[in-house]
This record gives structure tokens, sequence and C-alpha cells, in this order.
């Protein structure tokens, strides 16, 4: 799926709402969508009213087990290290942090992100 331009920050600033248990995140534009931030740490990516987090492949696994997809901004192109959010995480905050959390501190200790 391509990803569509778009300037609407609404569900951007929703799942940092979310998030708000993480210390210093932040978003800013990329990939047509949103890159998320925490310091320096690029975890997270929102597009189209998706959310993928940044994984390794001990937590792929639990992503590829709920369905979910790596994240691909054109229809040539597939980034496998940031897989979607399941939906259902998303209503529940606890979830999302969980998950958040997880990928920040793969974000932090990657050597090659």
């Amino acid at each position: 799926m391509a990803v569509k331009k778009s300037g609407d920050t609404s569900f951007v600033q929703f799942v940092v709402d979310q998030l708000a248990g993480i210390e210093g995140i932040r978003y800013r534009p990329m990939f047509g969508g949103f890159g998320l931030y925490c310091g320096s740490n690029f975890f997270g990516i929102v597009a189209e009213d998706r959310v993928y987090f940044k994984t390794n492949d001990a937590t792929r696994q639990e992503y590829e087990a709920a369905g979910m997809k790596p994240f691909r901004p054109t229809t040539k192109q597939t980034l496998k290290n940031y897989m979607e959010v399941p939906p259902d995480a998303l209503e529940d905050a606890g979830e999302l942090l969980r998950l958040a959390e997880s990928a920040v501190v793969i974000a932090r200790t990657c050597d090659i992100c």
C-alpha cells in the first residue's frame, strides 16, 4: 500500500497521547506519514491511520502471530523491521505502551537502524 500525503495530525496526536508514559516522545513528518521518536531514537511510524513499531527477530513473532504485516511505504519497498500494531492495542493504552517501550529499547540498542 502506498502512503498518502497528509497534513492531518489528529491520529498521530491520539497515538502520542496514548503513549504519554514514555518521556521525550515526539513525532515529525516522514514517509508521507509521521515518524515516532523517543529522544533521538526512531521507533515507530504512523501512516494512513496505522501504527508500526520497530521490531527484532524476537518481537516480530508476536506481531506476525496477530496477523500483522510490515510497513510498505511503496509497492516496491517494505521495511520488515517495522510491523503494524494490532488495532486492538491502539485502544488499550497499557498494551500500546508495552509494545512501544519494547520498540524504544530495540531502537536504542540497534546497531544498524
